[in-house]
């Protein structure tokens, strides 16, 4: 049986961070997958890594995903996937667009169940401001593009469960996507194309 993992997508504020904690919190086996992350800003949740370091695993191909945002570069590498997987844990993967989703799940062969948290415009807006980005108009901004990107996929489902973080706190979330995983995955589900 191939072992599952879990990708959540969606805008800047949807609620990423809050439904891992949660997730880890009632199954210790789920985990965040840290990003290698080469720039500035926030470190949590990161592996901060050189450019140079950056390029070296690129060439040797562990870089399974590369995300240029925010001015700074995000990677995923295989074999921070297989460590989690071969300790028998469920790793957790945040993804900020669609095609890279799509390269995860085609480049790492695990059961993944692909969640959509989203959040209306202007909750992404507030709680921005409520958690003192110094940046809340980027994030605004990356949540049009996270809306763009979803308008543009809609006719080729890639998520098995869709959650509004501003109707369902981080526990009931964390459920219903542990409850999913428990399912398999199953047949990607539309999105709504009028997502507001």
């Amino acid at each position: 049986m191939t072992s599952p993992g879990v990708i959540l997508y969606g805008p800047p504020t949807s609620g990423k961070d809050t439904v891992t904690a949660e997730l880890s919190r009632l199954d210790d086996r789920y985990a965040l997958l840290p990003k290698l992350k080469t720039g500035t800003g926030r470190s949590t949740g990161y592996r901060l890594v050189s450019e140079a370091e950056r390029e070296a695993l690129h060439t040797a191909g562990r870089l399974v995903v590369e995300t240029h945002r925010y001015g700074n570069v995000y990677a995923i590498d295989r074999q921070d996937i297989a460590a989690l997987v071969d300790a028998d844990r469920v790793p957790v993967v945040h993804m900020g667009n669609v095609a890279d989703l799509r390269r995860l799940r085609a480049a790492v062969p695990l059961a993944w169940t692909s969640v959509l948290l989203w959040v209306p415009r202007k909750v992404c807006a507030k709680r921005s401001e409520h958690r003192g980005d110094l940046d809340t108009p980027s994030r605004v901004k990356a949540w049009d593009e996270t809306r763009a990107d979803l308008r543009a996929t809609a006719d080729t489902p890639v998520f098995n469960t869709i959650i509004r973080t501003d109707h369902t706190d981080g526990t009931e979330a964390a459920r219903r996507i542990i409850a999913a995983v428990a399912a398999g995955p199953g047949e990607p589900i539309a999105v709504l194309a009028d997502l507001a």
